[in-house]
C-alpha cells in the first residue's frame, strides 16, 4: 500500500485509528476457546466489527509466537482474511526485527513477501545496513523504533550524542538512508511533548504513535504536536479495545470503544 492510498482511506474513514491485534488466549472469551483455532476466530470477529472505523490493523508477533506453530497459523490466517476481505486496510506486523545485512532482507521477505503484510516495525540500533534491506521493497514500509513509551526509553534514546538526544539522532541519520521515503517510525504517546521537535526533523513522515488509552497517552496532546498536512499519525489502541469484554458481546463491545477513539479524532480530520 502506498501513503497516497493510506491518507485516502484515514479521510475517507475520518479516522486515524489502528487496532492492535495482541490475542492472549488467557484473556479471550471462554466459549471461542472451543473452536478449532480461537485466536483466529476472536480476530475475525474484532476485525468484522471494526474494520469500517480502523485504518490499520497491528498484531504484535510475539502474542504469536508464544503460541509455536499454532500461533503463526493463526497469524497467517489473520493477514490472509484482512487482505482478502478488507484490502484498503494498512497491515502492520509488530515484530521489531533488526540484524545484519542478509539477515534482515530474509526478514523482509518473510513478512513483506510471504506474509503480506504493507509494514514491519524495526530497531535500528544496528545501523544503516540493518534497515536498509527492509525499504528496498517497493510500496512496503518500515517503521522504526524512534522514541518508544515504555520506562525504559530514559535508559538509552534519551542519551546525548553531540548536543543531541540519540533518538533524535537515530531520526536524522535515517533520513540519509536509501529509500528513506518507505520510513515511518514509532514515538510513544506518553512523550508526546517531544513530538513538537520530532516534527521539525521529520515534518512529513508517518508517526505509529502507541500508549492512547490504557498506557495513559493522550490523543490530544499528540495531536497538538504531531498531525501534518497529511494528518501522519497511525493512533494505535489495543486492550482498551480488544478486551472490552470477555462475553459472547466482545465484538459489538470492542466496536464501542473503536467508535469512541474514532469520533475523537474526527474533529481533527
Amino acid at each position: 500500500m502506498t501513503t497516497k492510498e493510506l491518507v485516502k482511506q484515514i479521510r475517507k474513514k475520518r479516522s486515524f485509528l489502528c487496532i492492535g491485534l495482541d490475542v492472549d488466549i488467557e484473556k479471550i472469551p471462554e466459549y471461542l476457546l472451543k473452536e478449532e483455532d480461537p485466536i483466529f476466530q476472536f480476530n475475525k470477529e474484532i476485525i468484522d466489527s471494526t474494520h469500517d472505523l480502523a485504518v490499520a490493523y497491528k498484531p504484535n508477533i510475539a502474542f504469536y509466537e508464544a503460541y509455536g506453530v499454532k500461533g503463526w497459523e493463526s497469524l497467517k490466517k489473520t493477514i490472509d482474511y484482512l487482505n482478502n476481505n478488507y484490502p484498503e486496510i494498512f497491515t502492520i506486523a509488530d515484530a521489531k526485527r533488526g540484524d545484519i545485512g542478509n539477515t534482515s532482507y530474509m526478514y523482509a521477505k518473510a513478512f513483506f513477501e510471504d506474509m503480506n503484510f504493507d509494514s514491519l516495525t524495526v530497531a535500528p540500533y544496528m545501523g544503516r545496513d540493518s534497515v536498509e534491506p527492509f525499504l528496498s521493497f517497493k510500496n512496503k514500509h518500515t517503521i522504526l523504533l524512534a522514541l518508544t513509551s515504555n520506562d525504559g526509553a530514559y535508559d538509552f534514546q534519551f542519551q546525548k550524542v553531540e548536543l543531541n538526544t540519540l533518538y533524535n539522532k537515530v531520526i536524522e541519520v535515517s533520513k540519509t538512508y536509501k529509500n528513506a521515503e518507505n520510513l515511518m517510525y514509532v514515538v510513544g504517546a506518553t512523550k508526546a511533548e517531544y513530538i513538537k521537535e520530532i516534527r521539525q526533523i521529520i515534518p512529513d513522515s508517518f508517526l505509529l504513535v502507541p500508549g492512547v488509552g490504557a498506557q495513559g497517552g493522550s490523543l490530544e496532546q499528540v495531536c497538538k504536536y504531531g498531525l501534518n498536512s497529511n494528518i501522519g499519525l497511525l493512533i494505535n489502541s489495543s486492550r482498551g479495545i480488544i478486551y472490552a469484554s470477555k462475553t459472547q458481546g466482545f465484538a459489538k463491545e470492542a466496536r464501542e470503544k473503536a467508535q469512541q477513539l474514532q469520533q475523537e479524532m474526527k474533529q481533527y480530520i
